[in-house]
């Protein structure tokens, strides 16, 4: 149904924070730029956005933030001399609507000016064939005969967050092609933008006003009559491999033009369709769900790294310059499991990111603390892989003074998340070719680090992980968090089944790793500290597993109690001296963070009693929260909650529902951390598939409404499509694969051979009738 393709509203009016809001939910993005659900007319006013993935500036002592281009969309209309803009009085009605199927923006505004009636109608796509290339088509009608004028061009008048990040913006022209190029301040990068158009509008004039390089259109409407033109702007940077960005961004536009509006789009859409061939999710008769799933997999795919980048995806995607366009564990946590079973392309290519970004994880180990050795990565990457964390990180609101956290220098367990993704990519995709091209020394040199930093215990026998900062923000600097020490021990353990694999399988590569990294004598080490490596238990008696070292000796609050003590809506409960730092109140998941992602270590009992225990003292502060609490429901049974965080962390930026600022800092953006917890919630959990490195289990636990999920899923190079409904579980293997993998479906093994379907019936899971 189409309705379940697409989101449209009428909202028009409203202050900045709802036009940030709306440029947020309706954006673009092609994984090469994103560009904000604004309005043609509209200008760094509203927040106008195209930010580029993996070019960064800093400009002075502020925040160093990914680079907005100029925008080569920007297009304003003026009928019988008065410009139309919207929001404003003229504005008889809207509406601007996203399109799934190929991430392509509308917009339709009617106006009423001097007594006529215009339209503004018009069309946008970042290319998904051509990563550089944008293309808008714009049309204005009135319903009178009207003089009109339409400029359009490049503007160059930059929102920027901590800018401006291009010195020596200059205007050009290529015969009929506009230009605007400029440099970072940092690097001196280059940034080319050029525009071109196709329209019968009669002759135009060029100028350059109020920082922009404009064609003019000045023509009588005739009643009735649309005026079209079709605009082509592409963008190329210093990142990109070609000789001069300005030549190629005009070679880009004018190869667009000849190609046109319509066979510009068919590459587009074909792209598109091929996407969602393989990430598509279909929830049959739910269509909230529906739609809210559908739209967290359409951000995942937007965002997804062109290939060859060896970029990664942000915590706030392309949505703008929010968390300084940095690359957090979400990546790796969240999104990560999306691509890794749909779409391992582009799973390895965020996975290149961390390799390419090694040396920037080593620098930050050498000098975060004394003795430290390895890779340490950064809790906020950017390019380099240099820690953008600053040490005062978020701002007081009452006293507008900073607060020192400690988010760079003790969530150590950021190495450990790295390592963990690069191991279940080998286990899940069979491939061990990143692991020779980089990927075994990343993990190794996380090992290291971790060897470096463990304090051994001689009066206990055992290795302890000190002064961190786990998943909970709100409890600084404490010992033993169970999350962190538990994938400091799984480091320790994939380095060394690194180790054995490149020693069976490629021995020539292990000898000459060793050598190259000085390793060899630490091997031992990394296995003894796996084997004596503390992780808290769970209590004998409750099952539950304390947090931090002390945790069970802080005081009892809830939620609610620490909210009306707030003297401000945007305090933040954490740093030194924030509210919930003496209390048990915490963030985010944590220990159940733990629970699911070693789901298969722990018993449905253990996840229960720490998800009772937790949850009513999690302040859910994170968007990541939601996905880990619905996940580990789904585990023992109470699938009414994992419904309900379900759709919580599906619907985040659908319905725009999140913290614009913590403390003093903007935090707008999207959340592709939580759209991928969306997919793990529905897929992994409802669905409850586990992959592990020789079967797939299926273990179906569907929500009571819904009466099939149908979704795609890769393992070891082959295509399934599996379907699951109360009654069967049906698995549709591609034509083209190569293998017949295991796959135990409520606990009957079946094989799959290449284009056979495979129906097992099952009994519907008891808890997923719950009322």
């Amino acid at each position: 149904m189409q309705h379940l393709w697409e989101i449209s509203t009428t909202e028009c009016a409203g202050g900045k924070e709802s036009i940030l809001r709306r440029g947020n939910v309706y954006q673009i993005a092609n994984g090469y730029m994103g560009y904000r659900g604004t309005l043609d007319e509209s200008g760094p006013e509203e927040a106008v956005g195209i930010t580029l993935a993996g070019l960064f500036d800093q400009v002075g002592a502020a925040w160093r933030e990914p680079v907005n281009a100029p925008n080569g969309g920007f297009t304003r209309v003026a009928v019988d001399g008065a410009e139309l803009a919207a929001p404003g009085p003229a504005v008889a009605s809207h509406r601007q609507t996203l399109k799934f199927a190929d991430a392509l923006f509308e917009r339709e505004t009617v106006f009423m000016a001097g007594g006529k009636q215009v339209t503004l109608a018009s069309s946008r796509f970042l290319s998904a064939a051509r990563p550089n290339l944008g293309v808008i088509r714009f049309t204005v009608t009135c319903d009178q005969d009207a003089d009109l004028t339409i400029r359009t061009g490049i503007d160059a008048n930059i929102w920027d967050l901590n800018g401006p990040h291009l010195r020596g913006l200059a205007a050009g022209r290529r015969g009929d092609v506009l230009t605007v190029e400029g440099r970072t301040h940092e690097a001196g990068k280059p940034v080319a933008v050029a525009e071109v158009v196709t329209a019968d509008l009669g002759a135009e004039d060029h100028l350059n006003e109020q920082n922009r390089s404009l064609r003019v259109f000045r023509l009588r409407a005739r009643a009735g009559q649309p005026c079209t033109l079709v605009k082509y702007f592409a963008v190329f940077t210093g990142h990109d491999r070609v000789t001069a960005p300005i030549a190629a961004a005009v070679e880009a536009v004018q190869a667009a033009r000849r190609l046109g509006y319509a066979g510009c789009l068919a590459q587009h859409d074909a792209e598109w369709q091929r996407r969602w061939a393989r990430g598509d999710v279909v929830i049959a008769g739910d269509e909230a769900a529906q739609l809210a799933l559908r739209y967290s997999i359409l951000q995942l795919l937007m965002v997804a790294p062109v290939d060859g980048s060896a970029n990664s995806i942000p915590a706030r995607a392309l949505s703008g310059q929010v968390y300084k366009g940095a690359v957090f564990w979400d990546t790796e946590m969240f999104m990560f499991p999306f691509f890794l079973h749909a779409y391992p392309e582009k799973a390895m290519e965020l996975l290149r990111y961390r390799i390419r970004t090694l040396d920037g994880a080593r620098r930050k180990a050498a000098t975060e603390g004394p003795g430290y050795r390895g890779a340490f990565y950064a809790w906020e990457s950017q390019d380099s892989g240099d820690d953008a964390c600053t040490y005062f990180n978020i701002g007081d609101p009452i006293t507008g003074r900073e607060l020192r956290t400690h988010f760079r220098d003790k969530q150590v367990h950021i190495s450990g998340d790295v390592a963990i993704a690069l191991w279940e990519y080998f286990k899940v995709t069979g491939d061990d070719t990143l692991l020779v091209q980089g990927g075994a020394e990343v993990i190794l040199e996380c090992a290291r680090f971790y060897y470096s930093y463990a304090h051994f215990k001689k009066d206990r026998g055992r290795f302890e992980i000190l002064d961190v900062i786990g998943p909970d923000e709100y409890h600084e600097r404490v010992n033993n968090n169970a999350f962190t020490n538990m994938v400091v021990r799984e480091t320790f353990a994939i380095a060394s089944a690194t180790v054995e694999h490149l020693r069976q399988r490629h021995p020539a590569v292990l000898a000459a790793l060793l050598e190259k990294i000085g390793i060899a004598g630490e091997l031992a080490g990394f296995a003894d500290a796996a084997a004596r490596l503390y992780v808290p238990a769970p209590d004998g008696a409750t099952g539950v597993i304390e947090q931090f070292d002390g945790y069970f000796k802080l005081r009892d609050a809830t939620v609610e109690e620490l909210r009306t003590k707030m003297v401000h809506p945007n305090e933040y409960l954490g740093a030194g001296q924030g509210l919930a730092v003496p209390t048990k109140i915490i963030k985010q998941a944590d220990v159940v963070m733990m629970l699911n992602l070693f789901k298969a270590r722990f018993p449905a009992a253990i996840k229960q009693a720490n998800w009772q225990y937790y949850e009513p003292r999690t302040e859910h502060g994170s968007s990541l929260s939601a996905c880990a609490y619905a996940l580990v429901a789904t585990e023992f049974g109470d699938l009414d909650f994992a419904y309900q965080y379900f759709l919580k962390t599906a619907q985040i930026d659908l319905l725009a529902s999140y913290k614009v600022y913590v403390g003093t800092i903007f935090m707008g953006g999207s959340h592709p951390a939580a759209n991928g917890g969306a997919w793990m919630t529905a897929v992994l959990g409802f669905g409850g598939v586990q992959v592990e490195s020789d079967r797939v289990t299926i273990n179906p636990r569907l929500y009571r409404k819904w009466q099939a999920l149908e979704f795609g899923l890769e393992f070891k190079g082959d295509r399934f499509r599996i379907r699951i409904t109360p009654a069967a579980v049906t698995l549709t293997p591609d034509r083209l694969n190569r293998g017949h993998p295991v796959f135990v479906i409520a606990g009957e093994t079946v094989t799959c051979a290449p284009g056979e379907p495979v129906t097992v019936d099952v009994a519907e899971v008891a808890n997923s009738k719950a009322s």
